[in-house]
């Protein structure tokens, strides 16, 4: 039997999939905590965000992995300039952020003008549902996309609102980069960078 932490590729096929395991993944997210405030109705909103962003933006331009319960999207650094919303992406996440909009409008903003100029990897989103958690579906998935990127010889950029996931970010050779104070009162913002890592060398076969 297959390990159920191995990655694979994801197609829109599994949009329903990825929608709930990172809605359940993101909702203690104090970012998304902020643009979500209910409890009542954030599983909803989330489960909606995500699949408009997997079905309209990652699936289709960046490299979208999964699990049997995580999910991480990666865009590559060819790839940055198609890996954005289009109107009508825009006009959708208007519509389940309702009275949040202006404020995620402005976080993407800030996000863009801190983020590198230099070529790299991004990690645009990763998260696995608690209920599997300590089974290093996260893990795999991370160590799928830093080793696409090492092959590519280039760094990878991330950003995260969850300060317990520094530590995490650092065992696989992140370094935070900058603090980012997210208009609006928002959480902060910690940006981490990973520089590319040689695979070893080996000696030529006699």
């Amino acid at each position: 039997m297959p390990r159920t932490n191995t990655p694979q590729t994801a197609t829109i096929d599994d949009a329903a999939f990825i929608s709930r395991a990172l809605a359940r993944a993101f909702d203690d997210d104090p970012m998304m905590r902020w643009f979500f405030p209910e409890d009542s109705s954030r599983e909803e909103g989330l489960d909606r965000y995500f699949t408009t962003i997997f079905t309209r933006q990652y699936v289709r331009h960046a490299l979208c992995e999964r699990t049997e319960a995580a999910a991480a999207f990666w865009v590559p650094a060819e790839s940055q300039a198609q890996a954005v919303p289009d109107g009508e992406t825009i006009r959708e996440l208007q519509g389940i952020l309702g009275d949040r909009a202006v404020l995620f409008r402005d976080t993407v903003e800030t996000a863009a003008e801190h983020a590198p100029r230099e070529p790299h990897w991004y990690l645009a989103v990763i998260g696995a549902d608690p209920a599997a958690k300590g089974r290093g579906h996260g893990a795999a998935l991370l160590r799928s996309g830093l080793a696409k990127a090492d092959a590519a010889g280039l760094p990878v950029y991330l950003e995260s609102s969850a300060p317990a996931n520094v530590p995490f970010y650092e065992h696989f050779g992140f370094t935070v980069r900058d603090e980012l104070r997210l208009p609006g009162g928002g959480p902060r913002l910690c940006a981490m960078w990973r520089e590319p890592r040689r695979p070893p060398h080996t000696s030529p076969a006699n």
